[in-house]
């Protein structure tokens, strides 16, 4: 994600973007708003970080000026202790979220990747229903496979009931685009539906993010915050990858689904909850709650309905259909006019085992049709990973050709195919399939993402 970071006190600048290039974001800087505008049309970022108070062309007058050069890119304003009033109003000009300075490096991560979630939501929601195009529709998803339209129907079944559904299956499998199936199959349609990522907020301040909090609940709490629980009243909260919870959130949210109200960070007075809870996960929850590292009272109490999703390669006869879909849909993004897939491209596709399945199947027909020669994608245009799996790990001390002696490229589909199998091998644990690739759990998310594992 590319970030604009503008402050005209250069130590800030360069301790904001220090702290956000060490996870991997591509990080452009300004010294004053006018220079943010200029950068900001060259650049085109996904997100801004902007002052309020700068010489020249503060950050209010940037936020007017940058909507109406029809900026779109999400904007986060950092406002000094006491300076609410400016936030407040830059919030009322189109600016996502503020931060006050000082700020820590978590907090601030914390911010950007709730801005990054949400900012890609409407892309993938986009994305999501389009997913592929077969002989019959469930909302917006359609299914080809009885795996898949099994599953759909038990969305369908369970989705007029207030009934909690645990929603399981490998990674990019689709699970959010089920429990958005079941908001939008439910009487909360028209209610907001909030996805929340247990495991990419810091645990530190995940019950805040959860529950929100009260001004003085900590240090950094400047102001009253509502939580994730209470942006869903009166419609849905996925709770996705629930088994990234600690244990002393565990408690909280099975008193907070047992009791239907929660309780804000430094309030003692509980507040009533009108939301319909979903949860997802990738781990096998059963076996956590065997080894301790799950409540099991919290298991059964999301577990009434569960709907689990088949993995890509137990649902080959969908391969087809989402390669007509991946082809039309880039096509249009990318200015190409391919006319399909050679034979054996569509034999290698549907052999290879998908450990990221349907996000890593896209990210590779993306891949063919950008490298693409001719009219049609032949098998060598796919990547060596997928062509021959086997010959990839080989590779690593064997011999290559003169036009596969690429350090970074072998590293890269080497690195993707050990991080596809330790989550295969793990079931999704991704904190055992940290600890069989020797990474840390943080570093593995990142590479998870930058990998289209998700």
């Amino acid at each position: 994600m590319k970030i604009l970071v503008v402050d005209d006190d250069a130590g800030l600048r360069r301790t904001t973007s220090l702290i956000l290039e060490n996870e991997g974001y591509d990080i452009s800087t300004a010294a004053d708003g006018a220079e943010a505008l200029k950068r900001a049309a060259e650049l085109g970022p996904d997100l801004i970080l902007t002052d309020v108070r700068m010489p020249g062309v503060d950050g209010l007058e940037f936020l007017d000026r940058f909507r109406e050069a029809g900026g779109t890119a999400r904007t986060i304003v950092m406002t000094a202790y006491g300076s609410q009033d400016l936030a407040v109003e830059a919030i009322r000009k189109g600016a996502y979220d503020y931060i006050d300075k000082p700020f820590s490096p978590e907090a601030l991560l914390l911010r950007v990747r709730i801005a990054e979630e949400h900012g890609s939501k409407d892309h993938e929601i986009r994305r999501l229903r389009k997913e592929v195009r077969v002989e019959k529709r469930r909302g917006d998803i359609v299914v080809a496979s009885a795996g898949m339209k099994a599953a759909v129907e038990l969305a369908e079944r369970v989705a007029p009931h207030p009934t909690t559904v645990l929603i399981t299956g490998e990674s990019g499998t689709g699970k959010e685009l089920v429990a958005r199936l079941v908001h939008q199959a439910s009487a909360r349609a028209d209610g907001p539906f909030v996805p929340v990522n247990c495991g990419a907020i810091p645990e530190s301040l995940l019950e805040s993010e959860l529950f929100g909090h009260v001004k003085g609940a900590f240090t950094s709490a400047s102001r009253d915050r509502a939580g994730l629980f209470e942006e869903a009243q009166g419609g849905t909260l996925l709770l996705d990858e629930i088994g990234e919870l600690p244990h002393a959130l565990q408690v909280k949210l099975l008193r907070a689904l047992q009791e239907g109200e929660i309780r804000r960070v430094g309030e003692s007075k509980a507040r009533q909850l009108d939301v319909r809870i979903l949860a997802a996960t990738a781990r096998d929850l059963e076996a956590d709650v065997q080894e301790g590292e799950f409540r099991a009272d919290l298991y059964y109490r999301i577990n009434v309905v569960r709907i689990h999703l088949p993995p890509l390669r137990h649902r080959v006869e969908d391969i087809p259909v989402l390669l007509q879909h991946f082809l039309e849909l880039y096509n249009e993004a990318l200015g190409l006019d391919l006319e399909g897939f050679a034979p054996d491209a569509i034999k290698s596709l549907s052999n290879y085992s998908w450990p990221g399945n349907i996000r890593e199947l896209e990210n590779a027909v993306e891949r063919a049709m950008v490298l693409c020669d001719g009219p049609r994608i032949e098998e060598a245009d796919l990547p060596s990973t997928v062509r021959d799996p086997k010959a990839t790990i080989k590779a690593a001390g064997g011999n290559l050709s003169s036009d596969e002696l690429s350090v970074k490229k072998r590293t890269w589909e080497l690195e993707k195919h050990l991080i596809g199998r330790a989550l295969e091998v793990t079931g999704g644990n991704r904190t055992r399939a940290a600890e069989l690739l020797d990474l840390s759990y943080r570093a593995l998310l990142y590479k998870i993402r930058d990998y289209g594992l998700e």
